[in-house]
């Protein structure tokens, strides 16, 4: 059993805490809406006593600096840099309530530069620090099947590894602090080409008289596979886009990809194009589809 803190209980957080709660870790949160805090400590606290069904102490904290008091290991996972910045500083920050020698690991997608930036300032404390961004979606986070990739030292890295495995299916220490945002912006450029060609294929075999749902079973069978096709095709076919991760989310993890592309002298022309497409995707109200909505702009207008 570990002490802990998770800030930030949005659709990922919320599941994940409660993962290392189920787990027998203590647990402490904090969410900017307390009513969901509150909601996450009725949950996974039984009515005698605070104890989770697997053993550990469920509460909430007014502040990220509060919950992080005390705690072994600290966890976050917010909206984006500034969000991220809005938690860990100040008085009533993550950094100002974490003990010395404990670690913090930040789950958020965010920059690789506000990560070294947090893991400097938490270096001057004596506190560890992992930038952990995952991979999964929603139904990674509720099932406890995330991947995780992890920038730090291998000493923190060590201590957090056996918690997240809580969540974590596969939990991956990438190199030094903002490696692992480094890495969730190479997953974020795979699957958004990966989405464009099965929204172009799958538009092609409409136009082309094809059975599409038939044409999927044949070429998934071989080169074409790929995740995307496996749980989306048939939702993309059936034009129904509420599964998982939103375009806006997606927008903001392209974008921190083509900034550091611009600072490292990557080129990537199809990202590029398809956070464009994105774009157009939330120009028709898209904003909160899937990101398999890229679809819609091949097979109708507006």
């Amino acid at each position: 059993m570990t002490k802990t803190a998770f800030i930030g209980l949005g659709v990922m957080g919320y599941p994940m805490a409660g993962h290392l709660a189920k787990n027998g870790h203590d647990v402490t949160v904090y969410n900017r809406t307390k009513a969901k805090a509150d909601a996450w400590v009725k949950e996974y606290a039984s009515a005698g006593g605070g104890i989770s069904a697997g053993g550990g102490i469920s509460a909430s904290a007014d502040t990220p600096a509060k919950a992080a008091a005390g705690a072994d290991v600290v966890f976050s996972c917010v909206g984006n840099d500034g969000d991220l910045r809005s938690v860990v500083y100040g008085d009533a920050g993550i950094l100002a309530g974490m003990k010395k020698g404990a670690v913090y690991c930040d789950h958020t997608t965010a920059s690789a530069t506000v990560a070294r930036e947090i893991g400097e300032a938490a270096g001057k404390l004596g506190i560890g620090f992992l930038d952990g961004p995952v991979s999964g979606g929603q139904a990674g986070a509720e099932n406890g099947a995330l991947t995780v990739m992890v920038g730090g030292a291998q000493k923190h890295f060590d201590v957090v590894e056996p918690v997240a495995r809580a969540y974590g299916k596969a939990v991956t220490l990438m190199g030094p602090v903002g490696a692992g945002q480094l890495t969730k912006a190479v997953n974020q450029i795979c699957i958004a080409g990966l989405v464009q060609g099965l929204s172009e294929g799958l538009a092609f075999a409409d136009k082309a008289g094809l059975d599409a749902k038939k044409v999927v079973d044949v070429i998934s069978k071989g080169a074409a596979q790929s995740w995307q096709m496996d749980n989306r095709a048939e939702t993309m076919i059936d034009d129904q886009f509420e599964f998982g991760f939103a375009v806006e989310w997606m927008r903001k993890d392209m974008g921190i990809a083509l900034a550091e592309a611009r600072t490292n002298g990557a080129l990537l022309p199809a990202t590029a194009l398809v956070d464009q497409l994105y774009g157009e995707v939330a120009a028709m109200g898209g904003s909160r589809w899937d990101t398999s909505s890229l679809i819609r702009l091949l097979t109708r207008a507006g």
